[in-house]
């Protein structure tokens, strides 16, 4: 039985290093879904994850791994899973002697992915790592260092590139229907009020602030909206209530130029509710909003068409997606290399914010 096991763990993982088709089709048609283990139980793997992974046609939710004991018996319960599935961080390496679990999703503080997603692809399983990927470039290229190292696969949960109006606006980049791409705007925030001092999004060594949270969003919406790689960033913090975001940044403005002398002018926020893509274009402009949102988003073009395809859950398609491509070997619609490069722009955001010049990328 242990052999079966083993054989099929490195099967998995040679599917990701090739193009070779793994034979598994949906459980629907009597075969094995992938069964995924979400490394972090707060509010995303509860509220969301956990939910959408009850509606997979190619995964299904096998695993946790927690640092609060409390939460285990609720789990299991709700969602019948063994205690041979249930993991702490100490003991998280032993999911390597455990082939009920072929993904990890990693779904902790931003500071701890490069700890939580090599873990993970030491014990040969495939890496789901939420946004934003890591604290910088070296981080996330150890990540990807660590994957291709075990052979198995990386996915980082840009969840909006997997939506169908989102998509729309990626192939109008490349069939320019309105024309070249002028310009951008872009804005990615909500208006929240803060936390406590000891709330790891309020602390800079964490990963917190508006940058990493949202800012990402809009980075990455730039790029995918244009299908282009800035070449300079400029950026400024603003900071209202330094009483109460007293590492972090509440709200950030930057600009991005990408070649053409295309700019996208964006902001990012936690306090300001401000949430659209606007690209515009020589014949026209199109655009979402909200640019991102866990359901309802929408958009429109300049000449009346609506761009209102509907999906109903986010989480679901992407997780089915990528799935999927682990069963085909065929490429992630979102690799980790998508998420190095929006790091790199934040990375430089914070470089241009503190010297009030601008930043090449």
């Amino acid at each position: 039985m242990k052999q079966n096991r083993i054989t099929r763990r490195r099967l998995l993982q040679t599917v990701g290093a090739s193009s070779l088709i793994f034979p598994f089709r949906s459980q629907a048609q009597g075969s094995k879904k992938l069964g995924v283990a979400l490394v972090g139980l707060g509010y995303y793997s509860r509220d969301l994850l956990a939910p959408a992974l009850q509606h997979t046609q190619y995964c299904e939710l096998r695993g946790i791994v927690t640092g609060s004991p409390g939460k285990i018996p609720v789990w299991q319960r709700k969602y019948n899973i063994e205690d041979s599935n249930v993991y702490n961080y100490d003991t998280m390496h032993r999911l390597a002697d455990n082939d009920d679990i072929d993904v990890v999703y990693v779904v902790v503080p931003t500071a701890l992915h490069l700890k939580y997603a090599a873990i993970g692809a030491n014990a040969g399983k495939h890496i789901w790592c939420e946004k934003p990927m890591a604290m910088n470039v070296s981080e996330c290229e150890e990540i990807i260092r660590a994957c291709e190292k075990n052979k198995v696969r990386l996915s980082i949960g840009y969840r909006m590139q997997h939506e169908p109006n989102t998509q729309t606006v990626i192939s109008y980049a490349k069939t320019q229907p309105y024309g070249k791409i002028q310009g951008l705007n872009v804005s990615a925030g909500y208006g929240g009020s803060g936390g406590p001092e000891d709330y790891w999004r309020m602390q800079k060594h964490m990963g917190g602030g508006a940058m990493y949270d949202m800012g990402v969003y809009a980075v990455n919406a730039s790029r995918y909206a244009t299908q282009m790689e800035p070449s300079t960033i400029t950026a400024r913090h603003h900071n209202p209530v330094p009483e109460v975001f007293k590492e972090v940044d509440p709200t950030t403005y930057f600009d991005l130029d990408f070649p053409g002398g295309v700019r996208a002018e964006c902001m990012t926020s936690v306090i300001k509710n401000e949430n659209y893509l606007q690209v515009n274009a020589e014949k026209g402009w199109y655009g979402l909003k909200p640019l991102q949102s866990y359901s309802g988003v929408v958009g429109r073009t300049s000449d009346g068409k609506k761009l209102n395809k509907f999906i109903a859950n986010q989480q679901t398609v992407q997780m089915d997606n990528d799935a999927l491509s682990i069963m085909k070997g065929s490429p992630m619609l979102v690799p980790g290399e998508e998420g190095l490069k929006d790091i790199r722009i934040v990375e430089a955001a914070f470089q241009s914010a503190a010297s009030g010049k601008a930043v090449s990328i």
